[in-house]
């Protein structure tokens, strides 16, 4: 009941006339006595009482004042914190280039217009726009023309534009613009707490002197609204689209047909929008460009969601006037929409909040002029109104849905979070003492892989206090956004995925510096079809956090968006830096000749690989993308000299991405240690062998490295794969003749088959029998089973080097085994070769 008090209250200087503002102080003063005798400590009834005498003796202050003038200002309602920092050119441009939209042109805010500019000297020419708004089919079926407020409603004082006989009751009726509609009501919920008139403060000629718009006498009104990264002038003429039918091609007042300014702002913001065959939104969004009050969106089916504590965050400040409150449904069957009284994919105004008891009460509106009510029951238990805990004012403030205006019903806040999708939160933004903006533009990659967050944009952020900081995300309006959504079925779900998704997240351990994976994230934020996504951090002045934008599906690309912080005290914000200033970008592809698969196949060695140079010790990050976002990919440094990695052991390993993961892996390492002067091996990998596919490859460092691919095995070279060699039972050694016709390069690779991995070894021999010359033995002379093969080293073989006794290649199996094994050989070489049938060495 003091929430009602206050609200009471303040309405007396917002009253509008000497009579509202003494029938309010009235109310207020026996609100404040009912107060008084309920108190339960002596310190309160002291309170109220002050409270209950103070208003009496203001109540005869206004009935012996002459004159009564409100003291509801335009820039009291206005009053929030703009982005002071000096933006850079770059973003000059870009809220330039916001400023074109559908062929109109929305400038940047700079000053109140003139009056002059609204002035008519000659009382017969009226201002008429360029081009007229666009109609959809089904309004243009009922079109009856464009006319002007004296021509279709008889409007010519003040009075008809801005003031309501009765209590405003605004409806939609032909145009798809529920959000648009439902955010007007929002609005207008502020007045009925007495907390003024917002939305009509963002329209000119506006009469400062009483605080209101007033007709314009040419027909030209100027509206000061927020998109596209600042306030901006949206300038319309006064004709409204006429019907010939009963039914209203725009926003009416059914307790007052002649209020002219919710359809003029309706008309202003649906230009912006494209407009009158608007594709939809949410009411969120309308009210942040109608406004720049900040959008928050509570998605009610979550299972985080804790309806207590949101009923506690948003009370107060309803009743305070500082957050305008609006829901959405999400998808009904026709079924669901008869039994519940409620529409599908639907936008609904909250006009009033109430505790009773212990129940939690909305005033829900539906803005469709013949729309459904709520079907269910107002309380979770009526039956609780017999027993003896409802006091007589509690009964008093129950409501009851029969004595709610058309469309207009109550819902508990439990039936509010089971049947609606969405709560859409507009906050004023006084309630912040500093503001930052900053604009850019985003190429969307062609790579479009979700967890990798290479090429967003990215902001350090740092506060001095410890405190809660509003992060907004805003996405500009494109003019072929708006085409795509017209392009779509005529569902607002299928808009929106058709538009995509943006969120943010917030990571603390970056320390500021830039991220390219998702993980660690401390803020994730869901992914939203909306143009703005808020995220709501507590900061400690210790941390410094990275701010990290995030896109899923935009299908533009390009976009521009703005990123405004909102604080009760200042933040340093600033462009994140890489945490190493030298990055290089290469690119390749995995092939069906080199996509060679994981570490334990065969193939592995036919993987891209690139060498890197180290000049002096330096950290080393390597951040590797697949063109193919389903891909499961890895990258690892080997110690390997710079030459093709053929086999990998634990301590040839520098570092590792880790477990394969999809489209996207990193290596580094955490405890930012140095990699040593040297050369290594970058190896790129796929999980599977034979998944082809395009990558990039960056590689960071702290001082300059030369990375250069590393040719393939067989690059160059003359590939002889010679017939499976069978080892069987008893044979451990076998041997086959070769013979170089000219001096060339030569180098043997064997691989198990794919039933058994025996140990085996390669020589290259020359003559055979005591007297025989070793020239390379594969892993120094060792067995291995390496499922990627063994290799012997390049050798350097002429003609002249097979006599005496001539040159052998030698497989050999560890002896000791009882089972058949087939094993493959291939013989790279610079020129041809010929190597004979394989034998067993005749001793």
């Amino acid at each position: 009941m003091e929430a009602d008090a206050q609200a009471a209250e303040f309405k007396v200087d917002k009253s509008l006339t000497k009579e509202e503002a003494l029938k309010n102080a009235i109310h207020a003063a026996e609100l404040y006595m009912k107060i008084t005798k309920l108190a339960s400590s002596d310190t309160e009834r002291t309170r109220f009482r002050g409270k209950f005498k103070q208003l009496l003796s203001k109540a005869e202050d206004i009935k012996q004042a002459a004159q009564w003038t409100p003291s509801v200002s335009k820039d009291v309602l206005l009053k929030a914190p703009l982005s002071r920092r000096q933006i850079s050119r770059r973003e000059e441009v870009i809220l330039l280039e916001g400023s074109k939209l559908h062929g109109f042109k929305f400038p940047p805010w700079t000053n109140d217009p003139d009056n002059s500019l609204f002035d008519n000297p000659d009382e017969t020419s009226f201002y008429t726009e360029s081009a007229d708004l666009k109609l959809s089919d089904a309004q243009k079926a009922i079109f009856a023309g464009w006319k002007r407020p004296h021509e279709s409603l008889g409007i010519l004082t003040n009075e008809d534009i801005t003031i309501s006989i009765d209590e405003m009751d605004l409806v939609q009726d032909i145009t798809t613009d529920c959000s648009v509609v439902a955010s007007l009501c929002a609005g207008t919920a502020r007045f009925r707490k007495g907390r003024g008139q917002l939305l009509p403060t963002m329209m000119y000629p506006f009469d400062q002197q009483n605080s209101r718009p007033r007709v314009s006498k040419n027909g030209k009104y100027i509206f000061r609204l927020h998109f596209n990264g600042c306030f901006r002038k949206v300038t319309i003429d006064d004709r409204l689209p006429a019907s010939n039918t009963s039914r209203s091609l725009h926003v009416i007042d059914r307790n007052n047909p002649k209020l002219l300014w919710p359809a003029l702002i309706e008309k202003a913001y649906l230009k912006v929008r494209g407009g009158y065959d608007f594709p939809g939104s949410n009411s969120g969004t309308d009210l942040w460009v109608m406004t720049g009050w900040i959008p928050e969106q509570v998605f009610l089916q979550s299972d985080e969601l804790q309806p207590e504590l949101l009923w506690q965050r948003i009370l107060n400040s309803f009743g305070y006037g500082d957050v305008m409150i609006t829901l959405g449904t999400g998808t009904l069957s026709r079924k669901e929409e008869k039994e519940l009284g409620l529409a599908g994919e639907h936008d609904y105004a909250v006009l009033d909040m109430k505790e009773v008891g212990s129940q939690h009460l909305l005033l829900v509106k539906n803005p469709w002029c013949d729309g459904m009510v709520w079907k269910g029951r107002v309380l979770v238990a009526e039956e609780e109104l017999s027993t003896q805990t409802w006091t007589q004012d509690l009964r008093e403030a129950l409501p009851n849905n029969n004595t709610t205006k058309p469309g207009t019903f109550w819902m508990n806040l439990e039936a509010v979070v089971q049947h609606f999708e969405s709560l859409y939160l507009n906050w004023n933004p006084g309630l912040f003492k500093h503001r930052q903006d900053h604009h850019f533009s985003w190429m969307i990659p062609t790579m479009k892989i979700p967890d990798s967050f290479i090429h967003n944009p990215q902001y350090a952020l740092h506060s001095t206090k410890a405190e809660t900081v509003w992060v907004l995300l805003s996405r500009h309006f494109a003019t072929s956004e708006h085409d795509i959504a017209q392009n779509k079925s005529s569902t607002l779900s299928d808009t929106s995925n058709a538009l995509g998704f943006i969120s943010l997240y917030v990571f603390s351990p970056a320390a500021g510096q830039r991220v390219y994976l998702s993980d660690n994230a401390v803020h994730r934020g869901a992914f939203v079809d909306s143009p703005q996504t808020l995220a709501r951090l507590e900061v400690s002045p210790s941390e410094t956090y990275t701010i990290v934008p995030a896109q899923h599906g935009l299908p533009l690309p390009k976009y521009s968006f703005t990123l405004s912080f909102f604080s009760r005290s200042p933040l340093t914000v600033a462009p994140a830096l890489d945490s190493l200033p030298h990055f290089t970008t290469h690119t390749g592809s995995w092939t069906r000749h080199t996509a060679g698969g994981n570490a334990s196949a065969p193939s592995y060695p036919l993987n891209p690989q690139f060498s890197i140079a180290v000049p002096s010790p330096t950290p080393i990050t390597l951040i590797l993308e697949s063109g193919d976002p389903e891909l499961a990919v890895h990258v690892k440094l080997v110690y390997s000299s710079g030459q093709r990695v053929t086999s990998i052991k634990g301590k040839d390993m520098v570092m590792s991405s880790g477990d394969y993961r999809r489209g996207c892996a990193l290596a580094s390492d955490p405890s930012e240690s140095v990699v040593p002067t040297g050369k290594y091996t970058i190896v790129c990998s796929t999980f599977s062998a034979g998944q082809t596919a395009s990558f990039t490859l960056r590689v960071g460092s702290a001082v300059p490295c030369t990375v250069l691919p590393i040719p393939a095995e067989t690059a160059g070279r003359l590939s002889t794969r010679l017939p499976v060699l069978v080892f069987r039972n008893g044979v451990d050694r076998t041997l086959a003749p070769l013979t170089v016709s000219r001096l060339t390069k030569l180098m043997v690779v064997v691989r198990s088959g794919a039933t058994s991995r025996p140990l085996l070894k390669i020589s290259i021999e020359r003559g055979q029998g005591p007297n025989k010359k070793i020239l390379d033995e594969s892993c120094g002379g060792d067995f291995s089973d390496a499922p990627m093969g063994i290799r012997s080293a390049d050798l350097d073989l002429s003609p002249g080097v097979s006599a005496p006794g001539g040159l052998w290649i030698v497989i050999e199996r560890l002896g000791g085994r009882n089972e058949i094994d087939e094993v493959e050989v291939e013989v790279l070489s610079d020129s041809a070769i010929s190597v004979g049938l394989w034998g067993v060495e005749v001793k």
